[in-house]
C-alpha cells in the first residue's frame, strides 16, 4: 500500500471543519500543529508594530494514495483557500516509506477496494 502526505495550512477557525471533512473523505487521522504563522503574496498589516493576521494551524495527514486527491479537494472546499488571499494552502507529496501505519492498512484496504 502506498501513501501520500497532505500538508494543509488552515485558518485556526476552520481547523475542526477541515479535520471533519478530511475524515469523511477517507483520512484515518491527522496531526495538528497549532499557531503557525506565514506570509504570502501580500504582506500582513501592522498596527503599532503588532502584526494583524489570523493564526494558522498546520494539519498533517498520511493518506492512502488512491484517496489523496479526493481528500485534498475536500480540504480545499472547506478551507475556502481560493476564496481570498491568505486563507491557506494544501499540498500533497509522495511518501517513500512509512512505519506505524500497519494497524490502519486493513481498514484502508477495505475503503480503497470499495472506492475502486
Amino acid at each position: 500500500m502506498r501513501f501520500k502526505l497532505i500538508i494543509a495550512f488552515v485558518e485556526d477557525t476552520k481547523t475542526d471543519a477541515v479535520l471533519d471533512a478530511a475524515r469523511s473523505a477517507g483520512a484515518t487521522g491527522a496531526t495538528v500543529i497549532n499557531n503557525a504563522r506565514g506570509e504570502g503574496l501580500n504582506q500582513k498589516k501592522t498596527f503599532f508594530g503588532l502584526t494583524l493576521d489570523v493564526q494558522k494551524d498546520v494539519l498533517l495527514f498520511v493518506v492512502e494514495e488512491h484517496l489523496s486527491r479526493h481528500i485534498l479537494e475536500r480540504i480545499d472546499n472547506v478551507g475556502e483557500f481560493d476564496q481570498q488571499s491568505g486563507r491557506g494552502i494544501a499540498i500533497q507529496i509522495d511518501i517513500e516509506d512509512a512505519v506505524g501505519v500497519a494497524h490502519q492498512v486493513e481498514t484502508l484496504t477495505k475503503i480503497v477496494e470499495d472506492e475502486l
